[in-house]
């Protein structure tokens, strides 16, 4: 079925929308998408499986480590498996949209 990652979006929400694209038992793709949402003061990922992200659309800033991380539309990033990160903010002034791909870098 033909889809597309810009449609379906609501004017407004509250928490940021996840939309599973795709998935296997190793591999899930998934479309978030953010309208200024960040992390809650303090609260740091810390996924068992590795994450690949393109940003599509909007911008965000993440904190990767001790790195911060500035991401625009075309940009993307590798978060290792257990690499701590939090994302700062979204963009306030339109929607930011992300393709989130999470998998097992050694399946069993």
């Amino acid at each position: 079925m033909k889809r597309n990652v810009f449609s379906e979006i609501p004017a407004e929400f509250p928490e940021e929308i996840f939309t599973v694209l795709a998935e296997s038992e190793n591999v899930k793709i998934e479309r978030i998408v953010s309208d200024g949402q960040a992390s809650p003061e303090g609260f740091w990922y810390d996924q068992d499986r590795s994450e690949w992200v393109l940003l599509v659309a909007g911008s965000a800033v993440l904190t990767v480590g001790d790195e911060r991380v500035e991401l625009n539309p075309g940009d993307h990033l590798l978060i290792p498996a257990h690499q701590r990160h939090r994302i700062e903010s979204t963009s306030a002034t339109e929607k930011t949209i992300w393709i989130a791909v999470s998998y097992e870098n050694n399946p069993t």
